[in-house]
């Protein structure tokens, strides 16, 4: 017979994860908004995206066991030195080689995915980009793709950048992210919030009757 969980150290491993989550994206802001200002400062701010992305994108992609000896607390900073000279340095500007090392000193390399998520996106803010993510039932064809993405540009007051997603689930509608903000258009949420105010309905009707029940006069 399985033994019961404990619900409350659920919910201390939910916080875990949450505080974790929070943790990394602190950081990430942190090293992607110094290695920004490192490329504004020296006028070279795309070039030091792209090669970042060579990096991250290009090499750690293809090789995830390179990603999990830098990311390793195992491996000295001395000898990841050595390895980003080896695997980066005939490629990699002085300036990325200075930050990667920087970050390895810091034993944030376990970061480096997260930060140049962050890079881009602080980026794209700098430039007034606007990630937008959109989500419908059916795929979305290109012309109403440019119509929706036009109409977005003088609402949101900048380019929106934006990534179609198909959900079969969806029954109908669409689901709009800008940012962290999400507008839900669809029929399949507008149904669940719906049976959700029926059952908080009948659950409150329940729970009145009962109260009448125990005080008939109502006290």
């Amino acid at each position: 017979m399985p033994e019961p969980q404990d619900p409350n150290a659920e919910h201390a491993q939910a916080a875990a994860e949450i505080e974790a989550d929070v943790g990394v994206e602190h950081i990430a802001d942190v090293y992607a908004k110094a290695l920004l200002a490192a490329g504004e400062n020296a006028g070279q701010t795309p070039q030091l995206l792209a090669e970042f992305d060579l990096v991250v994108v290009g090499i750690l992609g293809r090789y995830p066991e390179l990603q999990e000896i830098l990311a390793s607390a195992l491996i000295s900073h001395e000898e990841k030195v050595g390895i980003l000279d080896r695997v980066f340095g005939p490629q990699a500007s002085p300036m990325l080689m200075h930050f990667l090392k920087v970050v390895s000193r810091r034993g944030r390399l376990d970061c480096l995915r997260a930060i140049h998520n962050q890079a881009h996106e602080l980026y794209d803010r700098m430039q007034g980009r606007i990630d937008v993510r959109l989500t419908t039932a059916t795929p979305l064809g290109s012309a109403l793709a440019g119509r929706i993405a036009e109409n977005l540009r003088s609402l949101l007051g900048g380019q929106p950048v934006l990534t179609r997603v198909t959900d079969p689930e969806l029954i109908g509608g669409a689901v709009l992210r800008v940012g962290d903000t999400v507008y839900d258009g669809s029929i399949a949420n507008q149904l669940k919030t719906i049976r959700q105010q029926i059952i908080d309905r009948s659950a409150h009707e329940i729970q009145s009757r009962r109260d009448r029940f125990r005080d008939p006069a109502g006290n």
